[in-house]
């Protein structure tokens, strides 16, 4: 299954967008435009989704409904999101929208406004119905995370919960005795990383592993043996052998690992774990720029095996200079006084024009993320 469209009303930098997606979605634009709030609006729909989660969790974790409001509402100020997916093997389509208000009297919480899901076009579910009506508090969740009430969609809750994020933090995962405070919920910044790796069968766990330490060889030539192990204490490591001038070379853990290391080790680990939906921000950041440029490929084949989707934001020229990446897979987001627009990089001519005379979607759409006052910028003067 596949998110094929997305609508976003007054969330966070977006008044009002509506953007087709690919298999692979490469979203880019200027600094505090949207791209994490984009996918936020996904990892939203699946906190609401997953077991221990639901609508009022979601929110709070975000700091109630006022802080996901676009700043640009102004007399409609309802927070709406609309989501279709799709099941190329069935040719099943699916939509499930969601629109959220602030209650008028009692607690003020943030209720449904609406909650409906279509199926092959067939509206399946439409809230509020006379139950929701006789008691609003019904209105404080959705159907989506109640097993006794998505009976006709769990397939849509099913999905929207397997959606995968992770923003691996080398720092979190090289020194995690450094950082005690609480983890955060499905550990986005991968502090935890090491213990998922553990908790994997160890089947799975070596065939990952190996492949990781494959496609790691060739960016770090020296480097094999790619191993999970455990100290005295039972605390796992990742171990390998770094090939020098001594006969025995020598054996280093994670600790000792670079930044750009740890991340392929995360990324790689994360395209091999599942075929649901995988966010990834800014995947690019501390790794060799040719790295980078063979990321797009290594996206494509992942769908190509496994039929999955993968979302990435990024600034980089060099991941964005492969020609095979094309203008209909790139989301332009652009800020304005009204909230950020979003539209597929197809849809502007000026970057069609460029593609034809042969420039990458890079060269042709990183242009417009440009903030047009930069050249007015001095960090002192």
């Amino acid at each position: 299954m596949l998110i094929s469209r997305i609508v976003l009303k007054n969330w966070r930098n977006f008044r009002a967008i509506d953007v087709a997606l690919s298999d692979r979605v490469f979203i880019v634009g200027a600094n505090a435009s949207g791209k994490s709030n984009f996918l936020d609006a996904l990892r939203f729909l699946r906190e609401i989704a997953k077991p221990g989660g639901g609508l009022q969790s979601s929110l709070s974790q975000r700091g109630g409904l006022s802080k996901v409001r676009c700043l640009s509402a102004r007399k409609d100020p309802d927070v709406e999101i609309e989501v279709e997916i799709s099941e190329p093997a069935t040719d099943i389509v699916w939509r499930y929208a969601i629109g959220l208000e602030q209650q008028v009297r009692g607690n003020r919480f943030p209720i449904l406004k609406y909650e409906k899901v279509w199926k092959d076009g067939k509206l399946i579910l439409d809230r509020p119905d006379s139950a929701d009506r006789k008691d609003e508090l019904r209105l404080t969740q959705t159907h989506l995370e109640q097993i006794n009430s998505n009976a006709e969609f769990r397939e849509v809750a099913k999905f929207l919960e397997s959606i995968r994020y992770l923003h691996l933090v080398p720092q979190l995962l090289r020194s995690s005795e450094i950082y005690k405070s609480p983890a955060v919920p499905d550990d986005p910044y991968g502090r935890n990383f090491l213990e998922l790796v553990a908790r994997t069968p160890e089947k799975t766990r070596r065939s990952r592993l190996k492949k990781i330490e494959a496609a790691l060889r060739q960016a770090v030539p020296q480097m094999r043996d790619l191993t999970d192990t455990k100290d005295e204490a039972g605390i796992p490591h990742l171990e390998v052998l770094y090939e020098h001038w001594r006969p025995k070379a020598g054996r280093q853990q994670e600790d000792q690992f670079s930044d750009g290391t740890l991340r392929l080790i995360g990324l790689f680990w994360a395209l091999l774990d599942g075929d649901s939906p995988l966010l990834l921000e800014e995947p690019e950041l501390s790794l060799n720029a040719a790295i980078v440029k063979r990321l797009p490929a290594l996206f494509y084949q992942l769908h190509r095996k496994r039929s999955s989707q993968v979302f990435v934001t990024t600034h980089s020229w060099e991941l964005l200079s492969d020609k095979g990446v094309g203008a209909e897979e790139v989301i332009l987001l652009t800020p304005s006084p009204e909230g950020t627009r979003a539209q597929v990089a197809s849809a502007r001519k000026e970057i069609r024009a460029l593609l034809e005379a042969g420039l990458s979607i890079g060269e042709a759409a990183l242009p417009y993320t440009v903030p047009s006052s930069l050249e007015q910028f001095e960090l002192f003067s």
